[in-house]
């Protein structure tokens, strides 16, 4: 019976263990989780001031690089409508 207490008495040691793991690991999910979103948030942010500087400051360059990439584009559809 003493070893059945004492069974017992370490099980119920190893459960208050493992529960104190699984809420640590829950706290520090929510912490990523919570610094994810706001690592998504100034990424989003970041994308919207580089359209923002592309607009305002370098439009000419802006429409050059769109001209040039929409050429290739139609290089690239002339070529493969050769192919046919």
């Amino acid at each position: 019976m003493r070893d059945f207490i004492r069974r017992f008495q370490q099980l119920k040691k190893e459960n208050e263990e493992l529960y104190a793991m699984v809420d640590k690991n829950e706290k520090d999910l929510k912490q990523l989780q919570a610094k994810l979103t706001q690592q998504e948030n100034d990424y989003q942010l970041l994308k919207m001031a580089r359209m923002v500087e592309i607009t305002d400051g370098d439009l000419q360059g802006a429409k050059d690089r769109l001209a040039k990439l929409i050429r290739d584009v139609n290089k690239c559809i002339a070529i493969l409508s050769d192919e046919k």
